[in-house]
């Protein structure tokens, strides 16, 4: 779907719900979330702890299934797809990206990103993502031999390696000092500008929502406003 402006939209939420049962307790996540997001721009979701960022980014990546409501990615209902059929699009469309690396431990930098590129349709080389998060020095370390920002890095290399569509990525500096969470936002800014990537952020850091076109604010399973940057900032301007 085209919208008047031009832009593709990527991903729309229709009356999304997600209600978790913890016992006798429902855990109301998302409450009715209509959204919209568009190919090529960089989008933060802000919000607290509980707020519904992570339900909400599992659920736009297939991870996770909601309780009501739809999800179209693109003209495709994924609401309605079969586990093989979202397991296809998770492998073939989008890249994820954690606050915890998920690294193998025996296995290098270069090795972990051709993990990927191994089951990818039309892959980059592992070396070109690596490159791309300028690691290209440090592929043939280990994990144990990189700090935590590289480790990172390296993660993010492995989403990207796969040449998906969409970049979602779950709190990706929350585990890092905030000079090392910049250089983390760099990589990740530079594969949004270069590649193209369509690319969901979620954090808790306001100050991160700078770098964003477009800030989405969630609280109690709900958005609460979504405000538009007039310009861009590059994140080694960010500070917090």
């Amino acid at each position: 779907m085209t919208t008047q402006s031009g832009a593709t939209c990527v991903f729309r939420t229709v009356n999304l719900t997600k209600v978790y049962i913890m016992g006798a307790v429902e855990v109301h996540a998302l409450r009715g979330v209509d959204l919209e997001l568009y190919g090529g721009e960089l989008v933060v979701l802000l919000g607290a702890s509980g707020s519904g960022k992570s339900t909400l980014l599992n659920i736009l990546g297939g991870l996770d299934h909601p309780s009501g409501g739809q999800v179209f990615y693109h003209d495709t209902d994924i609401t309605r797809a079969t586990d093989r059929e979202l397991t296809a699009y998770r492998r073939y469309h989008v890249g994820f990206v954690f606050q915890f690396y998920n690294l193998i431990p025996s296995l290098t930098a270069l090795e972990n990103v051709a993990l990927v590129t191994d089951i990818a349709a039309q892959p980059m080389r592992p070396e070109e993502a690596l490159e791309m998060v300028r690691l290209s020095d440090r592929m043939h370390h280990f994990p144990s031999e990189l700090s935590g920002g590289e480790q990172q890095r390296v993660a993010i290399a492995r989403a990207i390696a796969k040449k998906p569509a969409v970049l979602l990525c779950d709190e990706p500096t929350g585990a890092l000092d905030s000079q090392t969470g910049i250089i983390v936002l760099e990589a990740i800014e530079r594969i949004n500008r270069e590649l193209g990537t369509t690319t969901a952020l979620i954090t808790h850091n306001a100050a991160i929502s700078a770098m964003a076109d477009r800030v989405i604010r969630l609280s109690d399973g709900r958005i609460t406003d979504i405000s538009v940057n007039e310009s861009r900032m590059p994140p080694g301007s960010i500070s917090w």
